[in-house]
């Protein structure tokens, strides 16, 4: 890629448009998104509104591929009419998720130069939430009659213009409520007068508009789906979410939660506005100044003995990091459980025994091993005692808070991705504090 997006960098160079396109609409789109990111700001405009000029078809597919924050700077950067011209390229889902992250006053403008069709299901699909299965479908779902015969239904796919790729033939009644599902292999397994009412399966797995994307993709992943339909309340067929969505929302579920695990919001974006990331990260800095002030505290209360003792103070930042590290380790592996549905409330219990048996073991083989090391530097067999206690108490408390507190966060609908971290380390600062200098004032006295 690189060597390609040197040669397209040659070509802006000499303004050698024709010679662009001719390369980028050889390769898939997805090579020509990769090239995209191999340029600066200035040629990925240049080259996105060459696209956009020439090959409409190509520069739609190749902004599917980049991120939304990147897309959003090169669509603005071009007039509201050719942005409706490259958006009529994509399917409706995409679409409607372009036009809901572009500025309200452009996406307006935006709607108002497609055609009428298509901005209809734009608006269908905007009136859904956000991260629910009606945002992420595509209205355009191939469905058949129940009382069609075999051979009718071959023959209505055969004729059937703009037929997206058929995974599976949903099955519906006079009133398109989703009544079955059958497969192409299962049509032609059988005499072409038989009733496709007779054909498909009845059981069909199936999610609600509102259903959250996360659902939608747990269940794909559950029963090895290559698409799943959307229903409304009344269990029409509305639409239907294929497997390359559902690997899109994977990797965004995934990367926010990675995110917020850090205070960080899921729309704050390398390429952004530092000033917007300001505005985004500042309040969770705040609030863990405020947890770090409370840890300060509990330090502050112990002065007398750190002034007897100031060896004190070196290890002090060891047994709080190695109880922050800790639990840190207890609470990623727990929020990604409690994402995939494998910890629930119901099994609990033994995943709070595991981790604290875990952050025990960790805590005895570390917590010796620093006392060992307390002895040797110091020279004082009590502060190497006072060393290994307060690690093995603050690890074990690491184990037991980083799976309490997104399992509690978890319970009060809150998402545990985001707030954990800050709880955590409170716990693991205090506990760790209040362990080593309280033993410490303990045997001092």
């Amino acid at each position: 890629m690189k060597v390609l997006a040197g040669t397209v960098r040659k070509l802006l160079r000499r303004r050698a448009s024709g010679h662009i396109v001719n390369l980028l609409a050889k390769l898939h789109p997805g090579d020509v998104s990769n090239i995209l990111l191999e340029l600066n700001d200035r040629d990925q405009l240049a080259v996105f509104a060459v696209l956009v000029e020439r090959e409409k078809r190509l520069a739609a597919l190749a902004l599917t591929d980049l991120g939304i924050e990147r897309c959003v700077g090169l669509l603005t950067a071009i007039p509201p009419a050719e942005v409706a011209k490259v958006l009529q390229e994509m399917e409706t889902d995409d679409r409607a998720l372009f036009v809901s992250s572009l500025p309200q006053e452009i996406a307006d403008q935006v709607m108002e130069q497609m055609r009428l069709e298509e901005s209809l299901q734009v608006q269908g699909l905007l009136q859904y939430d956000e991260e629910t299965a009606g945002r992420i479908m595509t209205p355009h779902v191939f469905a058949l009659r129940e009382d069609l015969s075999v051979s009718e239904a071959i023959h209505t796919i055969q004729t059937t213009q703009d037929l997206e790729m058929v995974f599976y033939l949903y099955v519906v009644d006079e009133r398109n409520h989703l009544v079955g599902v059958a497969s192409l292999r299962q049509l032609l397994m059988v005499p072409p007068s038989t009733s496709l009412k007779k054909v498909m399966t009845g059981n069909v797995i199936s999610v609600r508009t509102e259903t959250d994307q996360e659902e939608v993709a747990a269940l794909v992943a559950l029963y090895d789906l290559l698409a799943i339909p959307v229903v409304d309340h009344e269990n029409k067929l509305v639409g239907v979410i294929t497997v390359d969505d559902v690997i899109d929302v994977i990797k965004d579920e995934a990367t926010e939660d990675i995110l917020h695990l850090a205070g960080v919001e899921a729309d704050d974006h390398v390429h952004g506005n530092a000033l917007t990331s300001v505005r985004k990260r500042l309040p969770w800095l705040g609030v863990n100044l405020g947890t770090a002030l409370l840890a300060a505290t509990v330090v502050a209360l112990y002065e007398p003995t750190i002034a007897a003792i100031p060896q004190l103070a070196i290890f002090l930042p060891v047994v709080a990091g190695m109880g922050g590290n800790s639990g840190t380790q207890t609470l990623t592996v727990i929020v990604r459980s409690l994402a995939l549905g494998e910890t629930t409330w119901k099994n609990a219990r033994s995943v709070v025994f595991k981790e604290m048996k875990v952050g025990l073991f960790n805590g005895l083989s570390l917590g010796l091993l620093a006392g060992l090391i307390a002895f040797f530097w110091k020279g004082s067999y009590i502060l190497g005692g006072v060393m290994a206690a307060a690690m093995i108490c603050n690890m074990l408390v690491a184990g037991l808070m980083g799976t309490l507190v997104p399992l509690v966060l978890k319970k009060l609908n809150v998402d545990p991705a985001i707030a954990s971290g800050i709880f955590l380390t409170t716990f693991t600062d205090v506990v760790g504090f209040f362990s080593f200098l309280g033993l410490a004032a303990y045997l001092l006295r």
